[in-house]
């Protein structure tokens, strides 16, 4: 825990800075209230108290260079890997040669079944807790994240298809998101829709 903004923290560890970079931000997408740190290496790592930090993010080459000292911490470990091998069989894993919704989905399954109702997590700030959308632009978000096209979503709501682009493009510019797994996120994490529906 940070003690300078009581924010728990989240350790990235990846000798990939592009990846680690792109992971940062979307972390810092699924789980808002978290500081997210990025080191080069365990080394690096090592020389910031890693004990205080609430998970890690590792490559497999990170893993397998200390096993040690993630088995001792394996319930703080996830390990990026390319595939699931029996040797990181100990760990909780995420493939990261997927899809952005695809991986997306990975850290919402993750945050939602580890941190249940926010299970050991901060309260949210209130900011994030506010309603910023309408209650039509939920019902087409909604919609939106679980693979609608706009037709389909128009359909189902019987409105227009020029009002479903419309509320789109407001849910978007509210939101300030430009991507379907950014909506994606921003549903799950608010309760609009479940993670086994997507």
């Amino acid at each position: 825990m940070c003690k300078d903004n009581h924010k728990p923290l989240i350790a990235i560890v990846d000798n990939n800075t592009l990846a680690a970079i792109g992971l940062k931000q979307i972390l810092q997408n699924v789980m808002p209230i978290m500081e997210i740190r990025t080191f080069y290496s365990l080394t690096e790592l090592k020389d910031h108290h890693p004990d205080r930090f609430f998970h890690y993010f590792v490559s497999t080459s990170v893993v397998l260079s200390d096993r040690q000292f993630f088995l001792e911490r394996r319930q703080k470990t996830i390990v990026l890997t390319l595939s699931r091998t029996n040797q990181l069989s100990d760990f909780h894993c995420i493939p990261v040669n997927v899809s952005e919704e695809q991986l997306v989905k990975s850290l919402l399954v993750l945050e939602q079944y580890g941190h249940a109702h926010g299970k050991n997590l901060p309260p949210m700030p209130s900011i994030l807790k506010k309603k910023i959308l309408s209650d039509r632009e939920i019902e087409v978000l909604s919609l939106i994240v679980r693979g609608c096209i706009n037709k389909e979503i128009a359909d189902k709501l019987n409105i227009g298809l020029t009002t479903v682009i419309s509320h789109r493009k407001n849910i978007m510019e509210k939101l300030g998101v430009k991507s379907v797994s950014a909506l994606t996120i921003y549903a799950v994490m608010h309760g609009y829709v479940d993670i086994d529906k997507i």
